[in-house]
């Protein structure tokens, strides 16, 4: 029997959890899977600038498990932006960092990791942070998105 995963530490939840080609309605568009950790690497690595083993200790694993994950995220999104594919962030095995020190998860599951999409997680998601705002609109997309090419500005 293999060991369980251990959760990685994650800052926060994802501001937002999909992404689509413009122009390309949502129905006719592939899509792949990025893990909240995955997105985390990336934060982590790519917009903060850290070395790797201190992006590991923020995370809460060691330095070749972290090379790994963020291996993984770039190869997804890598995908999806060269097949034009959507991309989806949800699951994976996390817990928001704040939780780790004791607060209050936020949003689904309780920031527990492990099936975060779609209505799974393990916890009783206490939190009313940007997830449980955001989970009325759908998964990050909107109806006049499916078909529009105007650029929004964020």
């Amino acid at each position: 029997m293999p060991r369980p995963r251990k959760c990685r530490l994650v800052a926060d939840q994802p501001r937002a959890d999909y992404f689509k080609p413009r122009g390309v309605p949502l129905r006719a568009s592939e899509e792949v899977v990025l893990p909240v950790e995955g997105l985390e690497a990336l934060r982590l690595a790519d917009v903060e600038g850290l070395e790797q083993q201190e992006a590991a200790e923020q995370m809460g694993v060691s330095r070749p498990t972290f090379s790994r994950i963020l291996s993984q995220a770039r190869g997804v999104v890598s995908q999806a932006l060269v097949k034009g594919w959507a991309l989806r962030i949800e699951g994976g095995d996390y817990r928001l960092a704040e939780e780790a020190r004791g607060g209050r998860g936020q949003g689904r599951g309780g920031g527990r990791g492990r099936g975060m999409g779609r209505g799974g997680g393990r916890g009783g998601g206490r939190g009313q942070g940007r997830q449980a705002a955001m989970r009325d609109q759908g998964p990050g997309v909107f109806p006049d998105d499916e078909t529009s090419d105007e650029k929004k500005e964020v």
